[in-house]
């Protein structure tokens, strides 16, 4: 079986006959010509086609070698794809450790429940900076795709709220526990800086070093564009060294 997926590090249309788990190993893992790194995907219905995509000619391509192994990777597109791709045709999304754990996410029809507090969004793609805020995850998304006033903007976007624990509600004297933040003194000026003056965001990172810390995931991942938004919850910590140990443990480094 061929399968479509929706590359988010780096950004890419790929076709592959791996399935999610193999891709995922893949892609994160790599061979000789990749370095190891983690990998965030989404699954694309196998029926997307567009124009402006060679999907066909790269299916045609996608064929097992020699010697009956599966082809891995052809790559369709690397240039604006989340922005092009209907949002109607993602499927599951997979987090990938860097030893090639994956976790699979189905998305929600529902957002989740926000609070008062303070909020930190990592962006993924198609930039991906550290950004402290005062809006829950819904309204910074309209605030940098859909608000015509903004002007900083991206016509999609796909980002995870991260925990900020204490943070949240006292920025200048809440303890940080064990959260893993660099310049978290930084972090804190931001914070305190959005409690004193009339912004709604403010940039703790442009260029974050590093993949997406999974284990400081609050709630899920958003991915959305100028029509809609989707949701993908993250099981809580429970569920997650219950379920998916493995893939927990290998998050949790």
């Amino acid at each position: 079986m061929k399968h479509l997926y929706l590359s988010l590090l780096p950004e890419a249309l790929i076709a592959s006959m791996l399935t999610p788990e193999e891709f995922g190993v893949y892609y994160a893992v790599g061979s000789m010509k990749k370095s190891r790194g983690q990998a965030i995907f989404f699954e694309i219905d196998p029926d997307f086609r567009m124009d402006e995509f060679q999907i066909d000619e790269a299916l045609k391509r996608c064929n097992p070698h020699e010697d009956g192994t599966p082809k891995r990777s052809i790559y369709i597109s690397v240039y604006r794809v989340l922005e092009r791709i209907p949002l109607k045709t993602l499927q599951k999304l997979y987090l990938v450790t860097q030893d090639g754990r994956t976790l699979g996410l189905e998305k929600s029809k529902e957002l989740p429940q926000t609070d008062d507090g303070m909020h930190l969004y990592r962006e993924i793609a198609p930039v991906n900076p550290l950004v402290a805020s005062t809006l829950d995850p819904e309204a910074f998304y309209e605030l940098i795709v859909r608000n015509p006033t903004s002007l900083v903007k991206v016509p999609a976007v796909c980002f995870a709220e991260l925990k900020l624990g204490a943070l949240a509600d006292d920025p200048q004297n809440g303890d940080i526990g064990n959260l893993p933040y660099d310049n978290i003194h930084h972090l804190r000026d931001c914070l305190i800086e959005l409690r004193t003056k009339y912004v709604h965001t403010k940039m703790v990172d442009r260029t974050p070093v590093g993949g997406l810390p999974y284990r400081t995931i609050k709630n899920g991942i958003f991915v959305g564009n100028e029509k809609d938004i989707l949701y993908y919850p993250i099981p809580n910590q429970e569920e997650l060294i219950k379920d998916y140990y493995s893939w927990w443990r290998s998050a949790s480094f």
